[in-house]
């Protein structure tokens, strides 16, 4: 998006902004497992430019805010020893019925024979060796071995490995215990071994639990139960062996927004005439912007005020009861406030209204005539000269106070705005006042009518002129006649 704006500034910088919204990250290579959430990084790039063209200085603001939201889970493979879920057969589940296989002697009792693992089937340690399995754990005489492929997972963010087994140590001088190796193709992952019961220590049934953690890629398990039966009477027993595999899944979305503003300055170019009418588009226009960042001027629509008899009257008498508290002015000023008022009504008239067409009375010739002057003879009486009679003058009246009525009536007229004066609405609100002032509601009245005359009778008539009287003239005389005739 583009804005030109008038901008006195010179400055030329490169800002780097960077922005987290947690600092608790799950970095690739993590051992173990992530704390599930969201993890907003926003990186903030403010870049200007300038660029000089003669008559303006253009300066470009780009801002690039890059935001990076990355979500964190923990997946659950479930028991990848129960055959339910695909990655081991029936002789591979943790259901111990059949034997994993492995190295040393060992034994699948049931019934009576697994004591408190119940009366199905059980694994039994039966090895009374003392070596070290292939898993790299000693103190082994028998081990059972399940390989697992959980490739399909797609585990690279790292994870944890947790078991579960239920064991039953009859002889406290047996020893039981749980390895986990993890590997990447041919490469370990991690390697662990819990000891579960040591030799010498009087377990009895008890179920055990435990973890393991791994960081990055994770395609495949080998789990090694072993131990000895040192003894040789009743070895180590075990069953409800589970395995799950929990590991981080780790989602990225990265959204960049760019922003750019053109600020320019220019160079003293503008003409006051130019300037005032750029100032008067602003005025009468809103600026539009619209979705592609293109501008317009939308002319702005005044509004027009409603103006009846009834809003008028309303307003006078508002404006009616200030005048009626306020305090009566000298009679010496009541004389121009009624000239005011009526200069003002006065004004609004001869705008409104249509002047009266004027007809001039025709001028007649006079004839001169002259008057005898009768001569005085010394035996007639003389006049005697009268006294013109001394006319009197009418007393002055005081000048009539205005009502309130009559105040506020000019007040409403005088407030009409100069540009305005003229137009529909300040000359109907002139009228209407008038019309009130007038207390002549009725002229506003539409069931008026007027009566209608018939003019056909004027129609009719004729109109005799002295073109038609010289046609009758030529029927009856010749031309020499008709010119003799003029003299």
């Amino acid at each position: 998006m583009y804005n030109k704006l008038l901008y006195l500034k010179l400055c030329l910088f490169l800002l780097l902004v960077s922005f987290y919204s947690k600092a608790d990250t799950c970095l690739p290579d993590v051992e173990g497992l992530c704390t599930p959430g969201v993890t907003i990084e926003e990186d903030v790039t403010v870049e200007k430019t300038e660029e000089d063209k003669g008559t303006e200085i253009i300066y470009t603001t780009t801002t690039t805010t890059t935001t990076t939201t990355t979500t964190v889970t923990n997946e659950d493979s479930g028991d990848i020893l129960d055959g339910d879920n695909d990655y081991v057969t029936t002789s591979k589940e943790g259901d111990m019925d059949y034997d994993w296989g492995g190295q040393g002697p060992a034994n699948i009792p049931s019934g009576n024979s697994c004591y408190g693992l119940g009366s199905d089937k059980c694994a039994q340690i039966t090895g009374g060796g003392n070596s070290t399995s292939n898993m790299g754990v000693d103190g082994m005489g028998t081990t059972f071995v399940n390989t697992i492929d959980i490739s399909d997972l797609s585990i690279d963010k790292g994870g944890q490995v947790r078991y579960s087994i239920k064991v039953d140590k009859q002889d406290a001088q047996d020893r039981i215990y749980m390895h986990i190796t993890g590997t990447n193709g041919g490469t370990t992952v991690f390697s662990g071994t819990d000891v579960l019961s040591e030799s010498g220590v009087s377990s009895g049934y008890q179920s055990y639990n435990g973890a393991f953690d791994f960081s990055g890629v994770l395609k495949s398990l080998t789990i090694e139960i072993g131990g000895r039966d040192i003894n040789l009477a009743i070895g180590p027993l075990f069953d409800d062996v589970s395995v799950n595999v929990f590991y981080n899944v780790i989602n990225t979305i990265i959204e960049q927004q760019i922003t750019s503003v053109e600020e320019i300055v220019y160079l003293n170019i503008f003409d006051p005439v130019e300037i005032e009418y750029a100032t008067e588009i602003i005025e009468f226009n809103d600026v539009v912007v619209d979705d592609a960042g293109d501008v317009s001027f939308e002319p702005i629509e005044p509004q027009q005020e409603e103006v009846s008899y009834e809003t008028v009257e309303v307003e006078i008498q508002e404006i009616q009861t200030d005048f009626e508290v306020d305090i009566p002015e000298p009679e010496t000023q009541m004389a121009e406030v009624e000239m005011e008022i009526e200069a003002e009504l006065e004004e609004t008239i001869e705008v409104a209204s249509v002047e009266e067409i004027k007809e001039e009375p025709s001028e007649k010739p006079v004839e001169e005539t002259k008057e005898e002057v009768p001569v005085e003879s010394e035996n007639s009486p003389k006049t005697v000269e009268e006294k013109p009679e001394e006319v009197e003058e009418p007393e002055e009246k005081p000048a009539k106070e205005p009502s309130a009525k009559e105040k506020a009536a000019t007040k409403i007229v005088k407030d009409i705005d100069d540009k305005e004066r003229y137009d529909d609405t300040a000359q109907t609100k002139t009228l209407l006042v008038m019309q009130i002032l007038g207390d002549t509601k009725t002229f506003f009245t539409p069931t008026q009518s007027f009566t209608e005359v018939d003019v056909g009778e004027y129609l009719n008539k004729t109109l005799e002129d002295q073109y038609g009287m010289l046609f009758d003239m030529a029927q009856e005389n010749t031309i020499q006649e008709m010119i003799n005739g003029q003299y």
